[in-house]
């Protein structure tokens, strides 16, 4: 999507929901920034200028004197209003929806697994479920990029409903028109569906029960009936399995989603952490690519993150430090040149105790690291 119809999107998004709230013309641009804000979209006065009213006031489309588009109904010889609208249908390269490859990418845990389910080119959701940055989504678009499929991400939110997925009406240059929604083009492309931290949905996620069951979809704002293409098929990554419990306290936002939806996944396959063989590997890639490879910090920061997780899986201590966080480590480390540096910089989102408890661990498990300080100390430099 270009910058210009991005900004339409977030401009559009931001236009529906005042006309939702019923407010009238003319809108006030402070409370155009207010529902920016509640619905996480930035208010751009560029994208506004066409419509203003007065100083700090825009008169919006479609607004009291005008009809919405949801509005607009099919003459008396059923004649579809489809007719009466532009779909807008973007432009896409066959291989513009392949995920790239990332080099330092080693498969471990569901990758098998998920290879295999590719390869069948069948329709065959998955749900995978796990703890926070152990590689989920990542997993799913490299096999995609093993494969040479086309995948289609759609992060989810609480605030995530119809039009984002299957498509709605937008305004373009003035005029209102129809744009497909992630989950039509996928299906109409037989590409891989991301439904990306789906845990996160409300009860609005249930537009998709057709799609689920892996059927066509009706499309009754423009009378029009999508069939999934060949290799069409869903995969769902969330933190937890969408019931409640199982560390759902430590994911805010997180909902029990409907059991008539979950059971619509033939599968859920459960992600957890590498094993310290794999993570090593995975850490000295990290450590190649940012030119500051040492294998004895390599091998001591999976020791230490290993020793954290068990302690978190016997409740021990309330935080965990994630494939991903190592991540951060080994790139900071890069720009810093300093063990301890990095480290501290990476955990000091969390509370001050854990934090120390953390560091202190590590200075535990790596020796080195005391060496180097009490040579900085003799040499002055701290």
């Amino acid at each position: 999507m270009t910058e210009h119809n991005h900004t339409v999107s977030n401009k559009q998004r931001i236009i529906d929901a005042a006309l939702s709230k019923g407010l009238m013309n003319p809108v006030k641009r402070s409370d155009l920034i207010a529902i920016g804000i509640e619905i996480g979209v930035p208010f751009n006065d560029s994208a506004f200028v066409s419509h203003k009213a007065d100083r700090g006031a825009y008169n919006l489309p479609c607004g009291i004197s005008t009809p919405a588009p949801a509005m607009i109904q099919s003459d008396a010889t059923g004649m579809d209003f489809a007719r009466q609208v532009e779909r807008v249908v973007y432009d896409v390269a066959s291989n513009d929806l392949v995920p790239s490859k990332i080099d330092t990418f080693v498969p471990y845990g569901n990758y098998a697994t998920v290879r295999k389910i590719m390869k069948a080119k069948q329709f065959f959701p998955t749900y995978i479920t796990g703890l926070s940055g152990n590689g989920k989504t990542t997993m799913i678009e490299q096999v995609c990029h093993a494969e040479g499929r086309e995948c289609i991400r759609i992060n989810i939110t609480s605030q995530t409903e119809e039009d984002d997925l299957l498509g709605g009406f937008r305004l373009v240059d003035g005029e209102t028109v129809w744009q497909d929604g992630g989950v039509v083009i996928a299906m109409e492309r037989g590409a891989v569906l991301i439904l990306d931290e789906v845990d996160l949905a409300s009860h609005k996620i249930m537009c998709l029960q057709p799609v689920m069951e892996g059927r066509g979809i009706y499309l009754k704002k423009v009378n029009r009936y999508v069939k999934p293409a060949q290799g069409f098929t869903v995969f769902a990554t969330a933190n937890t399995k969408g019931q409640g419990g199982e560390h759902s306290d430590r994911f805010v936002g997180t909902t029990i989603l409907n059991e008539a939806f979950l059971e619509r996944f033939r599968i859920t396959l459960e992600q957890d952490y590498p094993s310290a063989v794999v993570e090593t590997r995975i850490v000295l890639g990290w450590m190649a690519a940012a030119n500051c490879l040492d294998a004895h910090f390599a091998e001591s920061l999976v020791k230490w993150a290993q020793i954290i997780r068990k302690s978190f899986a016997e409740g021990a201590v309330s935080e965990i430090i994630s494939t991903r966080r190592l991540e951060h480590i080994i790139s900071a480390y890069g720009i810093f040149h300093d063990k301890m540096e990095s480290i501290e910089i990476c955990v000091n989102r969390f509370p001050a105790d854990v934090k120390e408890a953390f560091i202190n661990l590590y200075k535990k498990v790596d020796d080195s690291v005391n060496a180097d300080q009490a040579a900085a100390i003799a040499a002055g430099t701290i």
